[in-house]
């Protein structure tokens, strides 16, 4: 039987405004012409080279942005990105970043709260929890960042390149739980660059080229596509 809908994207295009010149500017499509099916309970790997759009393509299944031509249906999932320290506020505390992070992926105030304690044992920041994230290295910042999106655990977890965050003990359990979690029956979108990765992790994959679907199916299949391309 198969998986019901999750995402769907119809001939999805996104631009940006860059400068051409002196006083001058022009679109940038970074996203063309994407079209593929998200099931639930299936991870779905993004592969492509550097600028073929892929951060652009998640950012748009999260609903960051909005997609300037096509169409992007949501069958009732909420999303969250995996991508460290999105919208972190330098002067709040990290609790109160974990709380508007978790508020921005759409769970209430209640829900969010009662997810705290986890959050924060999982980040192993102790008392720094309560302390302004400026006064953070960058990689105390990777773990709230990370902390967040895993325990709200939404109905999509979107993941930019990030198997692997922290210092080296928190990068080997980040890595681990991630792994888990992609080879469970979540659903799951994972951005990388390593076919490898992919092919250990994907049920299904899609590969993007200048902001245009090249290839999208079994993943095998899909690798093996991009692979010759690569060599020819």
């Amino acid at each position: 039987m198969s998986k019901s809908l999750a995402l769907s994207l119809r001939n999805v295009g996104a631009f940006y405004w860059r400068q051409a010149g002196y006083l001058r500017k022009e679109r940038f499509w970074a996203l063309n012409d994407i079209s593929f099916d998200l099931h639930h309970g299936e991870s779905l790997g993004v592969i492509g080279r550097n600028g073929a759009g892929k951060s652009t393509l998640l950012q748009v299944l999260a609903g960051i942005l909005r997609p300037d031509r096509g169409e992007l249906v949501n069958h009732g999932v909420q999303t969250a990105l995996l991508s460290l320290q999105i919208g972190f506020v330098p002067y709040l505390s990290g609790r109160q970043n974990a709380l508007l992070s978790g508020m921005l992926i759409g769970l209430n105030r209640r829900e969010v709260i009662e997810k705290m304690g986890d959050i924060k044992a999982f980040s192993e920041l102790g008392d720094f929890f309560d302390q302004p994230i400026n006064t953070y290295s960058s990689g105390m910042k990777a773990r709230l960042g990370f902390s967040v999106a895993f325990q709200l655990d939404p109905d999509v977890l979107l993941i930019d390149e990030v198997l692997g965050v922290g210092d080296s003990d928190f990068r080997r359990k980040s890595s681990a739980v991630m792994r888990d979690k992609i080879r469970s029956d979540k659903t799951i979108v994972l951005v990388s660059h390593s076919a490898e990765t992919i092919r250990q992790l994907c049920d299904r994959a899609v590969w993007i080229e200048d902001g245009i679907t090249r290839a999208y199916g079994d993943t095998s299949d899909v690798l093996s596509f991009y692979e010759e391309q690569l060599t020819t």
